[in-house]
């Protein structure tokens, strides 16, 4: 019933309902079941011929276990569906000393590039935010900061992280799947 959405929200919802709550560094609900299995949401699209066919069966193929928020999940189609290389998410990161730095919502560990997704509520975490980025900074990472200004601007936000990842050794094409 949903297969009319655009695809990025259709990945979103799927994202959600997909969710795995891992264990991690101060990571809540350990262990909570998704809402639905992968597998799940391959059958229930695979039951009928519903509206949008092609377009869920795409959506499938972006549905991660590991997004945290309807915005990062578009933020990381739209970079997915640039050609760019699909991002890790929500991964915890430590320094060389094996201190905890912080968790990324998308990151190119390999070459140090995280892409923050700030809504609304960030506002009232601003301060804690800062320090966790900065944090990232001093070890080296390069932190990209989307915000709904920036994601309304796909061409934009894509040129950002193509350039971060291309300053950091990343020589790859942009390959649309």
């Amino acid at each position: 019933m949903l297969g009319e959405l655009p695809l990025a929200e259709l990945v979103a919802v799927g994202d959600y309902f997909a969710r795995m709550h891992r264990k991690g560094y101060g990571r809540p609900n350990v262990g909570k079941p998704p809402h639905a299995a992968l597998t799940e949401l391959r059958e229930a699209v695979h039951l009928g011929r519903w509206r949008g066919m092609p377009r869920l069966r795409t959506a499938l193929k972006l549905v991660r276990e590991d997004s945290w928020s309807p915005r990062e999940s578009t933020t990381r189609v739209t970079l997915v569906m640039a050609g760019l290389p699909e991002p890790e998410l929500n991964i915890d990161v430590y320094d060389r000393n094996g201190f905890f730095i912080g968790c990324s919502d998308m990151a190119y560990p390999r070459y140090k590039v995280g892409v923050e997704y700030h809504g609304q509520q960030h506002v009232e975490r601003y301060a804690q935010d800062i320090e966790r980025l900065e944090r990232f900074r001093a070890d080296g990472w390069e932190i990209l900061q989307v915000t709904k200004a920036l994601e309304r601007r796909p061409e934009s936000l894509v040129a950002r992280v193509t350039s971060a990842l291309r300053k950091r050794g990343w020589n790859g094409v942009l390959t649309p799947p």
